[in-house]
């Protein structure tokens, strides 16, 4: 029988496989390229692409492609055979360096933002050698970029890496400050836990709503819901650890490290977190874990379901980003240590993350923006849409004293005397958790929560990256410069501190007292929609820091607005338009239907028996009538704002209307229909309800 570590990255063109089939020179060289980032040498690139063909083929591929992450929010492929043929009329199995470094898909129907016209088709992929290629199916992947023929980034993996490379040139210039000459790269890592949910297919393909938008428009509120905290890390049931135990294994071949499954808080919802790895090679990971997740579903009569609020009044979903910065020698610069306090590299690391967060807030929630995580943000779990930071006790209490130039007590630590002498004593840690944090300091790392299950983790990694540093790039041309280092070291992170207290909060971020105090008292932001914060991307100082760091142009920030409220208006129209076609042909139909056989079975009560009241029929047809004349009138109310819509100057109108005007009328529309629900009769209702759905993989 073979165990994990048989089969573990089997299907990866990793290191493990790199030394083995190339020769010491090509293997040292291509190391350079991946450790360094060192330019690729082409004849290193076609010993690679022969071994590379070598063993996908030995592995069963047929097929090679350039795998990339256009700016749809899903991965791309084109795919090519190995076939070339032979004079004997045979073929020959071929990859070469070319071909491995380069490719050309047709770039002309993804999405540019005005960077390109319509009939302007080329687009390039490149290899990003720091990602390993992998064997999906019988096709051999290989992790790329993608451009324009101009040269502008059509993809969400370019940035990135720009990102990772700008936090590491400002990063190693801080590290050469406290000596250390032996470090060669800072990198950030990232371990983002993907939340989901499972549902039946049977109950999926009768739901109009959830095969055109991934999300229920309609559903009145289930007698049980997650009122009893019971899903909550209770027994999985067998059918959901069957898919577990199957994406598990599909997820290993593949060597990305899932880690950790378990139910979540709201019924048919749960939890895959990863171990965390590098930041490009975390979001490449994170696509794929989508991919397999709705793969395996399908093999299990089920259906995975990505979106952020799949069922309105449950827990939403979201995919919580573990994010830290560690040196090649194996360094967390996030990790504090016994004595935090003492520890001045740790403190100014972790006040250019403060400082970044609190001067790029907007940033942040931009990178997050979507209509379907506006719908998340704010309840169950998933944090408010104000962006503050939890650092907890001990970190707290380092700061003040360093603010207040007062000697640091420390936090007792606490031994935890549960009452049962069997049971083990521990030291309970120095702070808790908080869970409506958007940006939680959890030991060695931080926990930005804000993200959207459904969401490429590439867009609020690129921003974090970015952010802090742009923080470290200030502080270390100010420590530079300095003639006394300790001095001007104490006095950079006091004065962070004094600056920037104000993002870190660490009490109920549900609570609206918060919300109030956040806005109106510290000033911070409060963008609770897409349409609402993502103009702001194109603010001066956004735009002067991500250009100053190369990590995109100005055209590729105009770009990238252009295309995320698009595709929020895209995303809200096709709903809003689903919603009236199942309240005129599904839903008002039922009620018309169910209200008549009532009528009619008043009317045979009455012919036998003329003195009965019949008050039950016929306050329930009245009702029905009243609610089938609003169903009819918001319906057709939503229909007629879309067509308004149509005549919005500009895609920054047209999401102003989609917010203003478009999700009031679909959210009056929908509270007609779900009362309607809660009157007629079952076997009358035209698709399933949420009683159905999420209790129905048992």
């Amino acid at each position: 029988m073979k165990t994990v570590s048989d089969y573990f990255g089997s299907m990866v063109f990793d290191d493990r496989i790199m030394k083995s089939v190339l020769s010491a020179k090509v293997y040292a060289s291509l190391k350079h390229t991946i450790d360094e980032g060192a330019a690729l040498d082409p004849e290193v690139a076609d010993a690679v692409a022969n071994a590379m063909k070598d063993w996908a083929v030995a592995k069963g591929a047929t097929h090679f492609t350039h795998w990339f992450q256009p700016l749809t929010g899903i991965t791309a492929e084109k795919h090519d055979g190995f076939i070339v043929p032979s004079p004997d009329g045979g073929v020959i199995m071929e990859f070469s360096g070319k071909e491995l470094i380069k490719g050309e898909p047709d770039a002309s129907s993804f999405p540019s933002g005005g960077l390109r016209a319509t009939f302007e088709a080329r687009g390039y992929t490149a290899w990003d050698p720091t990602s390993y290629a992998f064997i999906k199916g019988k096709t051999l992947c290989i992790p790329t970029a993608f451009c324009s023929y101009g040269g502008h980034a059509l993809d969400k993996k370019t940035p990135l890496l720009r990102s990772m490379e700008a936090l590491n040139r400002q990063a190693l210039r801080v590290l050469r400050l406290f000596g250390n000459r032996t470090v060669k790269r800072v990198s950030s890592s990232v371990g983002p836990e993907q939340e989901y949910f499972l549902i039946t297919k049977e109950m999926y393909d009768a739901r109009p709503d959830l095969r055109f938008c991934g999300r229920t428009l309609f559903g009145a509120k289930p007698p049980k819901g997650q009122e009893m905290d019971d899903h909550y890390f209770g027994a999985i049931k067998p059918r959901v650890a069957a898919y577990m135990e199957e994406l598990n294994e599909e997820l290993w071949k593949l060597g990305i490290m899932a880690k950790t499954e378990h139910n979540e808080v709201a019924p048919a919802q749960h939890e895959l977190a990863p171990i965390y790895t590098t930041t490009n090679v975390a979001t490449d990971h994170n696509q794929l874990t989508m991919e397999m997740m709705q793969k395996v579903a399908s093999r299990h009569g089920l259906v995975c379901l990505l979106h952020e609020k799949p069922f309105a009044g449950v827990n939403g979903s979201g995919k919580h980003n573990n994010w830290s910065i560690s040196t090649d020698e194996g360094q967390n610069l996030l990790s504090p240590g016994e004595t935090p306090h003492e520890n001045a590299q740790f403190l100014l690391f972790l006040c250019a993350v403060i400082k970044a967060v609190d001067d790029y807030q907007d940033l942040l929630r931009i990178s997050v923006a979507t209509a379907g995580n506006d719908h998340r943000l704010g309840a169950n779990e998933a944090p408010p849409a104000v962006i503050s930071m939890f650092l907890g006790d001990e970190l707290n209490a380092v700061l003040e004293a360093i603010e207040t130039d007062t000697p640091y007590k420390g936090v007792e630590k606490t031994q935890m005397k549960l009452g049962v002498d069997v049971l083990p004593k521990f030291n309970r840690d120095t702070t808790d958790r908080n869970r409506t944090s958007p940006f939680a300091f959890t030991g060695n790392k931080f926990e930005f929560r804000m993200l959207g299950s459904s969401n490429s983790i590439a867009c609020a990694n690129i921003m974090l990256n970015s952010a802090v540093a742009e923080s470290l790039r200030v502080y270390a041309d100010r420590l530079e410069g300095a003639a006394d280092f300790d001095t001007a070291l104490h006095d950079l992170i006091k004065n962070t501190i004094k600056e920037h207290k104000r993002i870190i909060f660490n009490g109920n971020g549900y609570d609206d007292a918060w919300i109030k105090e956040a806005t109106e008292v510290r000033g911070l932001m409060n963008y609770r929609t897409t349409a609402d914060c993502m103009p702001h991307l194109l603010d001066k100082k956004n735009v002067d820091m991500l250009t100053l760091h190369k990590v995109f142009t100005v055209e590729e920030l105009r770009s990238r607005c252009e295309i995320m409220l698009e595709n929020y208006c895209k995303t809200v129209t096709i709903e809003a338009n689903t919603m009236v076609d199942m309240a005129k042909t599904l839903i008002a139909p039922a009620i018309e239907k169910f209200a008549a056989d009532v009528a009619s079975n008043a009317a045979a009560k009455k012919a036998l028996d003329a003195s009965l009241a019949c008050a039950y029929e016929k306050e329930t047809v009245k009702k029905l009538s009243e609610l089938t004349d609003t169903v009819i009138s918001k319906a057709e109310e939503l229909q007629n704002a879309g067509i308004v819509l149509r005549g919005a100057d500009g895609i920054i109108a047209e999401s102003e209307m989609i917010r203003d005007l478009i999700l009031p009328k679909m959210c009056e529309l929908r509270v007609a229909c779900d009362e309607a629900e809660t009157i007629t009769a079952k076997s009358y209702w035209p698709f399933p309800t949420y009683s159905d759905i999420l209790f129905s993989v048992r």
